[in-house]
C-alpha cells in the first residue's frame, strides 16, 4: 500500500506547466529522491505535497486521506508533515532545545524528555541544547532541523536540497546520518536535489522530473542502467550513447558489435553505455578485432580526466570518455577500447 499517491497533478503558473500530470506512489517507510535539473518542477511538486501550493488539477492522498483533489484542500499545518529547507530555517534568537521544542506545548510535563530524546536520535550531545544555531557547525545545524521537524511526528518527511550548502566531506557524512535516522524511525521521506549521487545514494526509489514531468521513476539501479530516455540517462550521470544497427541480442555500432539488453528488437536504435563499462588499453596489446581510436584531448579533472577520442571508425563522431587520471593515456595514443556488459537499448518510440 502506498503512503502517499500522487495522481494526474498538474500546477500551472500562467502559460507555463511546472508540474504537468504527475503521478507518482511513494511507500510506506520508504526514501524516494526526486531528481531534476533547475525548473524540472521538483521543488513545485514538493511544495504541492506540503500544502504551499494548491494543484490545478489531479489529486494526492496520504494514508489513504485526501490532501488535495481540486475540490477539497488540506492546510499546510494540518497534513502531518515535516519539512526540512535547503539552510534549515532555524530561529537564530533561540537556544537549539527551543528550536526542537518550538512545536511542542509549552505545557506538555514531557517536553523537556521529548527533546533530550530527539537530540540523541540525531546523534547530538545534550551540551548543545543551551547553545544558538550560529555556535554549531552547517551538518549540526540540519540535523537539528531534523530534530525539530520530527518533533510532532510526522506521518511523512519532505527534505528540500537539505545537504546542497554544506562541503563535500560533510554533505556525504550528513546526508549518510539523516538516512540512517530515518531509517530507524520509520519515517517515509521524500528529497528533492539536482545531485543525482545523492538522491541514488540515498533513496529506494528515485524519480526523475525534467520540463515539469515525470519522466521515469523506479530502484535507483534501474533507473541508472535502465533509462527510458536519453534525458534519464544523461539526469543520472554520464552516459555514451551511440547509434546503431541491433539484431538477435547485438548492435553493430562505433565501438563494434557489443551485447544488448534486448534480443527482440532488430533495426536502428540508440543505444546507452555507461563510461564505467568502457576500458582502454594500448593498441598494440589487444586483439585486432577490438575498436580503436586515438587520443586528441585530455581534460584533467583531478581524479578523473575527460578524454576526448577520435574512432577509428568513419563518420563517427568523437568518443568522451570519463577515465581515472591515474589510467589515462597520452594525448595522440593510439587505444584499444572494449566494452564490458551489455549496452542499454532505451524503449521503441523514445
Amino acid at each position: 500500500m502506498s503512503c502517499l499517491e500522487i495522481a494526474d497533478v498538474t500546477k500551472r503558473f500562467g502559460a507555463v506547466a511546472a508540474v504537468d500530470s504527475v503521478s507518482l506512489g511513494v511507500s510506506a517507510g520508504s526514501r524516494t529522491a526526486i531528481v531534476g535539473p533547475s525548473g524540472s518542477g521538483k521543488t513545485t511538486l514538493l511544495r504541492l505535497i506540503a500544502g504551499f501550493e494548491v494543484p490545478d488539477a489531479g489529486a494526492i492522498r496520504l494514508d489513504g486521506a485526501v490532501l488535495a483533489d481540486g475540490s477539497h484542500m488540506v492546510p499546510a499545518h494540518l497534513r502531518g508533515i515535516g519539512i526540512v529547507a535547503q539552510d534549515g530555517a532555524l530561529f537564530p534568537h533561540l537556544t537549539i532545545a527551543d528550536n526542537i521544542g518550538f512545536g511542542l506545548d509549552r505545557a506538555d510535563p514531557g517536553r523537556r524528555a521529548r527533546i533530550a530524546e530527539l537530540l540523541d536520535l540525531v546523534e547530538l550531545t545534550p551540551d548543545m541544547l543551551a547553545r544558538k544555531p550560529d555556535e554549531l557547525s552547517g551538518g549540526q545545524q540540519q540535523r537539528v532541523a531534523l530534530a525539530r521537524a520530527l518533533a510532532r511526528k510526522p506521518r511523512l518527511m519532505l527534505l528540500d536540497e537539505p545537504f546542497s550548502a554544506l562541503d563535500t566531506g560533510l554533505r556525504t557524512a550528513t546526508r549518510k546520518a539523516v538516512a540512517r535516522l530515518l531509517e530507524t524511525a520509520g519515517i517515509t521521506t521524500i528529497l528533492v536535489t539536482h545531485d543525482q549521487t545523492e538522491a541514488m545514494s540515498f533513496a529506494d526509489q528515485v524519480a526523475v522530473m525534467a520540463n515539469g514531468r515525470l519522466e521515469q521513476a523506479g530502484r535507483p539501479e534501474d533507473v541508472y542502467f535502465r533509462p527510458r530516455t536519453a534525458i534519464v540517462a544523461e539526469l543520472l550521470g554520464e552516459a555514451i550513447i551511440l547509434e546503431a544497427a541491433i539484431a538477435d541480442g547485438f548492435a553493430d555500432c562505433a565501438l563494434g558489435r557489443i551485447a544488448i539488453d534486448d534480443a527482440t528488437r532488430r533495426g536502428t536504435a540508440n543505444v546507452m553505455l555507461r563510461p564505467e563499462q568502457v576500458s582502454l588499453m594500448p593498441a598494440e596489446r589487444a586483439d585486432p578485432s577490438v575498436a580503436r581510436g586515438k587520443i586528441i584531448d585530455v581534460d584533467f579533472h583531478g581524479s578523473v580526466s575527460m578524454l576526448s577520442i577520435a574512432l577509428d571508425r568513419p563518420k563517427s563522431p568523437p568518443l568522451t570518455l570519463a577515465t581515472s587520471s591515474v589510467m589515462t593515456p597520452a594525448k595522440g595514443a593510439t587505444v584499444a577500447i572494449t566494452v564490458h556488459g551489455s549496452g542499454h537499448v532505451f524503449p521503441a518510440g523514445t
